[in-house]
């Protein structure tokens, strides 16, 4: 572990320096011994690819502090065994007008639509964290066969919940915003909102799941965004 000031209020804790599914578990148990170990101080956590971002209280405790209290935890911590993470469903319609892009994700793919929606479809993808937008899960594991370059130029306005690819990655656009990644489709559920709370549907360490839909699904839930699916 690699401890490097950030701020006179922050400690960036690297747990490696590569995208891998071990690293990110060590970074997500390291982020649950900190959140549930009581140290006055210590204000909030920010789990990333490969590291954790912590900040706290320069008034009431210091960068060597929060140093040594991340190097105990870490002396007592070892490779979890056990499973952490909730998997999430999310409904997706591909294709049509929430997903302008699949056509041309399956001809640069040499695949058909079908094959692209079955494939993308055909895996859970592990949330490694969360940024960019509020809610916006950077999501690994995506099938090598499906992988399609960024937009030239980025669309200035892209809805809320629509999925895309962008290069080696996918994700969810989880509200309205410009973006340059591939649209595939689109999910009705609402998934980030305020009112609910830190966690919202999904959380850093989760995996995903993405359930193909129908548009008459889509509409149905639709009318009720804020549901548990």
């Amino acid at each position: 572990m690699r401890l490097k000031a950030v701020g006179d209020r922050a400690v960036l804790a690297e747990l490696g320096d590569s995208i891998s599914e071990s690293i990110n578990r060590k970074v997500m148990e390291l982020n649950e011994k900190v959140r549930s170990t009581s140290r006055e101080g210590i204000l909030e956590t920010v789990p990333a690819f490969a590291s954790l971002l912590v900040y706290y209280d320069p008034l009431v405790i210091d960068f060597d502090e929060v140093s040594q209290f991340l190097i105990n935890i870490c002396k007592t911590s070892g490779e979890s065994k056990k499973e952490t993470g909730t998997l999430v469903r999310i409904p997706v319609c591909y294709g049509g007008i929430h997903g302008k892009d699949l056509s041309f994700v399956a001809e640069h793919s040499g695949l058909k639509e079908e094959e692209v929606i079955e494939i993308h479809s055909g895996r859970d993808y592990r949330i490694y964290m969360l940024g960019f937008l509020p809610g916006f899960p950077y999501l690994g594991g995506m099938d090598e066969r499906i992988i399609t370059p960024r937009l030239s130029l980025p669309r200035t306005k892209i809805p809320a919940g629509s999925v895309g690819i962008g290069g080696e990655q996918t994700g969810i656009y989880p509200m309205e915003s410009p973006g340059g990644w591939q649209l595939i489709g689109r999910t009705p559920l609402r998934l980030f909102d305020p009112q609910m709370g830190e966690k919202g549907r999904y959380q850093a360490g989760d995996s995903i799941r993405f359930v193909p839909i129908s548009q008459k699904e889509f509409d149905e839930i639709s009318q009720t965004p804020e549901m548990r699916w």
